[in-house]
Parts: C-alpha cells; sequence; structure tokens
C-alpha cells in the first residue's frame, strides 16, 4: 500500500472542496482565490478557472458532496451564459471587458467540464458537451496535422501564428473525457493522434525533452519567451510537470483504448516519468520539481510549482498501478511527503500554488490559489482504477 493512508486523501479531498467553494462569484462563474481563499475583487470569471471547478465539483457531486451539484451548476450557467460568445459561438478567455479571444487551451478545459458535467447528469451537462465538441472540431481540430491550432480572434478570422504542446496535451485529457461521456471512440482516436505527433515524433526526436512551442507549421521553437522565462503558461525551455503530465496521460490513454493501445504509449510514459525524476527533482540541490529546465537540463526558473508536485504523484500512481514497479511507489511517497510540508496550507487552506527552493511560499510565476483542479485530482487518481478520465473512473465506481 503506497502512502499517504487512504482516510488522509479522503480528509484532503473533503478539505479541497471545501475551500473551492468561496471561489464561486454571484456575478457567475468562478474567480481567482488569494492567498487567504478569497475571491480577487474584481469580479472576473476566468473561463479556465470555471471550467476546472465546474469539472471537480461534478466530481465531487458523483462522490456524494451534497453541496456540489449547486456548484457544478453554477458553473455550467456560466458556460452557457456570461463566457460564451452568443454572436461568434465559443467561449471567451474570461468575461473581463474586450477579453474576447478565443484559445484553445479554455476549449479544451469546456470539453473537460462539460464531459465531467454529463457524466454527473447536471442539467445541460450533455448539451453543452455536445456544443463544446463541435467548436472544437470546426475551430481548433486540423484533421490534416492531427493537432488543435493555438486560438483565434473574436470572429474567428485570424489564427494565432503559433502553436502550442500544452493546449494539445489538455485536448488529449478532454478529448479522452468526452469519449467516456459520449462512448465515440473517434475522440479516443484523436487524443493518440495528438500524443503520437508530440510525443512520439516531436519529443523523441529532441531527446525525449518535450518541446512547448512551434510555429505554424509545427517546427520547434526552442528559443521562445527566451526573454520571458517564467511567464505561468509558455515559458521558455522545457517543463517538467509537463512530462510528469503526459506520463499520466499516456498511461489513461492506453487504458482507454485496451487492446487497441500500440505498446509505445507505457513505454514512452516510463522514459518521461524516469527522466522527470533525473534531471527535473532537486535540479538544483534542493527537494522538489524545478519550473522549467533549459535544453541542457539546467534550471532556468526554479520555483517549485503545487501542479508539477501533483501531477508527479497522479503519474507515480497510475504507473505503479500499471507496471507494479516498487519504484513508483518509493518516488509517491516521498512526493506527498513534500506536498504535505511544503504545500498544503493547514491554516488558510488549500494549497501553496508556488515556493521558493527553500520550500517558502512565493509568487514569481502564480500569485494566490486559483487552481483546485491539480490537487483533486491528485488526491483522487491513486483511489481510483485505470481509466480514460478521471470523471469515467469515478462515474464507474460510484454506478
Amino acid at each position: 500500500m503506497m502512502e499517504p493512508p487512504t482516510e488522509w486523501l479522503q480528509a484532503e479531498e473533503e478539505r479541497t472542496v471545501a475551500f473551492a467553494r468561496a471561489a464561486a462569484l454571484p456575478e457567475g462563474g468562478f474567480g481567482w482565490l488569494d492567498e487567504e481563499g478569497r475571491p480577487v475583487p474584481d469580479g472576473v470569471a476566468h473561463t479556465w478557472i470555471t471550467c476546472r471547478m465546474t469539472h471537480v465539483f461534478s466530481l465531487a457531486h458523483l462522490r456524494g458532496d451534497p453541496e456540489a451539484a449547486a456548484l457544478a451548476d453554477h458553473g455550467l450557467e456560466a458556460l452557457r451564459g456570461r463566457l460564451r460568445d452568443a454572436e461568434h459561438g465559443g467561449w471567451y478567455s474570461s468575461s473581463a471587458p474586450g477579453d474576447g479571444a478565443k484559445a484553445g487551451y479554455e476549449h479544451a478545459f469546456v470539453v473537460l467540464a462539460a464531459s465531467s458535467a454529463a457524466q454527473a447528469r447536471r442539467p445541460g451537462g450533455a448539451e453543452l458537451l455536445d456544443e463544446a465538441l463541435e467548436t472544437v472540431e470546426r475551430r481548433f481540430f486540423h484533421a490534416v496535422e492531427g493537432l488543435c491550432v493555438e486560438g483565434w480572434d473574436r470572429t474567428w478570422r485570424r489564427c494565432e501564428a503559433y502553436r502550442g504542446a500544452n493546449s494539445n496535451m489538455h485536448m488529449v485529457e478532454a478529448f479522452l473525457a468526452a469519449a467516456d461521456a459520449t462512448g465515440r471512440e473517434i475522440w479516443r482516436q484523436r487524443a493518440l493522434g495528438i500524443a503520437d505527433r508530440l510525443i512520439r515524433d516531436k519529443t523523441a526526436a529532441n531527446g525525449w525533452r518535450l518541446p512547448e512551442h512551434f510555429t505554424p507549421q509545427w517546427e520547434t521553437l526552442l528559443d521562445y519567451n527566451a526573454d520571458a522565462p517564467a511567464d505561468p503558461f509558455r515559458p521558455y525551455g522545457t517543463t517538467v510537470g509537463h512530462w510528469l503530465e503526459w506520463a499520466r496521460l499516456l498511461v489513461n490513454l492506453e487504458s482507454a483504448l485496451g487492446a487497441g493501445g500500440p505498446p509505445w504509449l507505457v513505454d514512452a510514459a516510463r522514459r518521461l516519468f524516469a527522466l522527470s525524476c533525473e534531471h527535473g527533482w532537486a535540479a538544483d540541490g534542493a527537494d522538489g520539481f524545478v519550473y522549467t529546465l533549459d535544453w541542457q537540463d539546467r534550471p532556468v526558473v526554479r520555483e517549485r510549482m503545487h501542479w508539477v508536485a501533483a501531477e508527479a504523484t497522479a503519474a507515480a500512481a497510475v504507473l505503479h498501478r500499471r507496471t507494479g514497479d516498487e519504484g513508483y511507489a518509493q518516488w509517491y511517497t516521498r512526493w506527498w511527503d513534500y506536498i504535505r510540508e511544503h504545500h498544503v496550507d493547514p491554516g488558510k487552506g488549500g494549497w501553496h500554488h508556488e515556493v521558493a527552493p527553500d520550500g517558502s511560499p512565493s509568487s514569481t510565476v502564480w500569485r494566490g490559489k486559483p487552481d483546485a483542479y491539480h490537487a483533486y485530482q491528485a488526491v483522487l487518481i491513486p483511489r481510483l482504477p485505470l481509466s480514460g478520465s478521471v470523471a469515467g473512473a469515478v462515474a464507474a465506481e460510484e454506478a
């Protein structure tokens, strides 16, 4: 049995959901929580936060939380209302005036939120999922390339001259969730196609150091954002947490495909996990995963992000379940010890989203505590069977 014990994970699940409730905005959707757990007083609903919270509360409802259904519905209402572009279709990046860009990252999370809401049988969830998938298929998924474009202006006339691995990685997660919610195999196959291009092609060709940024022709941009290395969504270099997130998703993908899953999926997951441990953990001599590395495996941004540690434990959990290798259990325990010492905030609630190399809270990249999604999934995944999606696994267990 891997540590921490099930009782602690259950308690942390409940604590995480309780902390996240404060993000619900009277105006609709979910806002950004500060370090104290209070919404930032601007009334802005961020689409990615609203989607992640809707996903979390849908899962919590499936798991029997009596207050979660109303919060999941609160998120769905915003995704059908103030965050949706009723004129041109699709979803804004936020409710802020003039924020009309249409980003693949946010649309991936609309699909994820709608998939989880549909699995939880929340009113309007299935209809939102149908609309979101139609939008992604029409505007973002490029059938010839087998990958998704990054973003558009509000009227869908100008496509951004950039392609990103991050948004495509979350499309893999979203497509697997959509397949579980709809039963449509095409979304699993599209997820496999994205993984094949970005991992077996681009990452393998780059010495298994995941490239994040590309031209519209999918040529690798190794120096992208060299002058803005601490960007929260498009940092320079390679992001170790994404190596770990991909490792988990590749195991999820193999599970979803069953007998049709190619052998390279788990092999690539194991390789990415091993390199994450070798180059990302304690890369500067102190415990914790650094945020980014350059192309010589040297730390660039040394702060430790909560989401990276969360994805590390999740990757270790699924790889241990898939392979039985006790080495994954050892890493899992070590990383949870780090999380409980440095990221979990027992006083104010939630997790510190960023800590300095010495383990103290910091805010170089992330301010406040806007995201419950990584922490919540981290405490659920070790207790769930292998599946294509978290919602699929929860729904199957609760059926």
